[in-house]
């Protein structure tokens, strides 16, 4: 198996994606989207060891190397799953695969949901839906991101003054990374400004969202899926929190040792994800 990489940018018209291209040029076609304030490098480990498969890892809009949303714009989960249509298109795949860590994971499941005739299989890591809300708390959450969104601007983004605390923030952060996961992801996150780095990521995506869709929305998504779908667990991660949410799957999970970033997290991790995918994408 070739452990090759190429980096590519897609222009989509209303925005410039950078990605990582992995695999033979005639294996199935995937789109791996990456989890919240990752980028492509989250699947640096996992992907070459996943045979067959014609793997284009995305920066999502706001991550990595990729362009920010312009002024006034914001991530909301369907303009990801728009963006991931327009590659779809660039590249010529009238249907694809996802493959999915987290907030990738959820806009996988949105997408496949939504077209699910675009989508040929669903390969999920620790995530599934969003988090869901009532309708009582609609209009304190919006006005509650309103508040954020403008007290935004006046906020200036963190500098780090080396390279090893840059990298040393991001292992400490909301979702705990071991340091050569920090160390990949800084690779295509991070970058020098004055006084030392600060790491690439739109300071927008750490806004509050909106909007909440309810649990019976969300799963709505779930229930349309058409592909053959597979989620992997990890037994230190966000899912086993909601037991209730696993059971109510219409497709088959399977808990995996390790934390949330299993598959970046180190070699034993992405080995027994790729031995999980190998197998349900046929190519054991």
């Amino acid at each position: 198996m070739s452990h090759d990489v190429e980096e590519v940018r897609l222009n989509l018209g209303h925005i410039e994606l950078a990605a990582h291209l992995f695999g033979p040029a005639d294996g199935q076609p995937v789109i791996a989207l990456h989890g919240w304030l990752d980028n492509a490098n989250s699947f640096a480990r996992l992907a070459p060891k996943l045979a067959g498969l014609r793997i284009v890892a995305l920066d999502l809009a706001g991550h990595g190397y990729s362009e920010h949303r312009p002024a006034g714009a914001g991530y909301a989960l369907w303009d990801y799953a728009h963006d991931v249509l327009r590659v779809a298109e660039q590249l010529g795949w009238e249907r694809f695969a996802l493959l999915g860590h987290s907030l990738g994971a959820i806009v996988s499941v949105v997408l496949a949901g939504s077209l699910p005739e675009r989508v040929t299989r669903l390969a999920l890591i620790d995530g599934v839906v969003p988090p869901t809300s009532g309708p009582e708390n609609a209009a304190e959450r919006l006005g509650m991101a309103l508040d954020a969104q403008l007290r935004l601007d006046g906020k200036r983004k963190a500098v780090h003054p080396t390279l090893e605390r840059a990298v040393e923030a991001r292992m400490r952060g909301q979702v705990a990374v071991s340091r050569e996961a920090a160390e990949l992801l800084a690779q295509r996150g991070v970058m020098p400004v004055p006084g030392g780095y600060s790491w690439r990521s739109d300071s927008r995506l750490t806004l509050p969202s909106p909007t909440r869709l309810s649990q019976a929305q969300a799963l709505s998504f779930v229930q349309r899926i058409a592909c053959p779908a597979q989620l992997v667990v990890a037994a230190d991660g966000m899912l086993t929190r909601h037991p209730e949410l696993l059971e109510q799957l219409p497709f088959a999970w399977e808990p995996l040792p390790g934390g949330h970033h299993l598959h970046l997290n180190d070699e034993s991790g992405a080995r027994l994800v790729a031995d999980c995918f190998n197998q349900f994408f046929g190519i054991s």
